[in-house]
């Protein structure tokens, strides 16, 4: 449905004659949830409460026989007593194919893989926490967008909040083209211009028109394709979707081998992960990441910063921020009306819908 309308609206604008330009403006705006994130912590120990509290109402005899429970605010030994207290019934084959018995230990289950996988717990299941900078978050969703110069949007994309917006770029490409836009300059910010988003522009002969950043292209790093970087916070995001403490530059600059950026996680979300294995070590205190920093990478872009061209179609991306804002302040974008990622695309649909027809019409007048 987000497609189909938007499509509808791009053919009514080439038939007006409205479109002219060959270029697109990508951007990402983002959607606060419905629902208030909650603590793991606290989540936990209510579900572990009410599968006490229906077993003991079906057998008494569970009372002397229970784990002892967990008495201090460590996540990790609640873990470890919540898994010990859901093998403990699990185990009881009469126990636990009771209807009442088996639905709260099912929700004890899934609320222990959901924490280990350090998915902020809520009413949404499908909303996560994003970073507009290093020191402030939101809980949500992320629209990321692509716009002609003459404002009428092309193609949208609903991901959770803790996506990159780089990653983004091939798929708003592909629809924007698909709904009949020719393109041949995608103009965007630092996020835009990592190494795969050069190279796929590079091979249909489209400019990108986004600053480099060395922390994205410049250098060869391990695991490129699964540390995202977030330019909002200038920080490096893991694979599950927590973004870095901290980061400190090591080496001296123009002596011998090259500078690295390294950045820092949180070793305590480490210890509960479930993506672990293969990246964090168990005892170990910290957790970085290192980006070689090569001055002498991408130098065709780095030439083309320079010129008249992307200079003049730089100036054109404050479009695509006043859009966002239209459809967050005058369409209520700014937060979700429903739980899951489907009713977002939903509200998307009909809000993108909206703002397309309206510019339709101002242009046409």
């Amino acid at each position: 449905m987000l497609n189909l309308l938007i499509s509808k609206t791009v053919s009514i604008a080439i038939e007006k004659g409205i479109i002219k330009s060959k270029s697109i403006i990508v951007d990402a705006t983002h959607s606060l949830s419905r629902s208030n994130p909650l603590s793991p912590l606290e989540v936990l120990r209510e579900r572990a409460r009410q599968l006490r509290k229906v077993v003991y109402a079906t057998d008494e005899n569970w009372k002397g026989r229970m784990p002892k429970k967990n008495e201090d605010n460590d996540l990790e030994h609640e873990l470890l007593y919540c898994d010990t207290l859901e093998k403990a019934i699990g185990s009881d084959e009469v126990l636990r194919s009771l209807p009442k018995v088996k639905e709260k230990l099912n929700w004890l289950k899934e609320t222990i893989e959901d924490t280990q996988d350090h998915y902020t717990l809520s009413k949404d299941p499908d909303a996560r926490t994003g970073h507009k900078t290093g020191d402030s978050s939101f809980f949500g969703f992320k629209t990321h967008i692509a716009m002609t110069e003459e404002r009428i949007i092309t193609a949208a994309v609903v991901t959770s909040a803790e996506k990159g917006d780089g990653p983004e770029l091939p798929a708003l490409l592909e629809i924007s083209q698909n709904n009949g836009i020719e393109v041949d300059t995608i103009i965007g910010d630092a996020a835009y211009s990592g190494k795969e988003n050069l190279k796929i522009a590079g091979g249909q002969e489209i400019k990108i028109v986004a600053k480099l950043n060395p922390s994205i292209t410049q250098g060869f790093r391990k695991q490129e394709n699964i540390f995202d970087y977030n330019k909002d916070a200038g920080m490096f995001v893991c694979p599950a979707g927590h973004m870095a403490i901290k980061k400190a530059r090591q080496g001296k600059k123009d002596e011998g081998t090259n500078q690295t950026d390294t950045y820092y996680f949180d070793v305590e979300k480490c210890k509960t992960c479930a993506l672990k294995n293969g990246c964090y070590k168990p005892g170990a205190k910290t957790k970085t990441y290192s980006v070689s920093i090569k001055s002498d990478e991408h130098l065709e872009q780095m030439e083309f910063q320079q010129t008249e061209y992307f200079k003049e179609k730089a100036k054109h991306r404050y479009k695509i921020e006043a859009k966002n804002s239209e459809l967050k302040n005058v369409h209520g974008y700014d937060r979700a009306t429903s739980y899951g990622i489907n009713n977002m695309q939903m509200q998307g649909a009909m809000a993108i819908f909206t703002v397309n027809v309206k510019r339709i019409i101002k242009l046409m007048n």
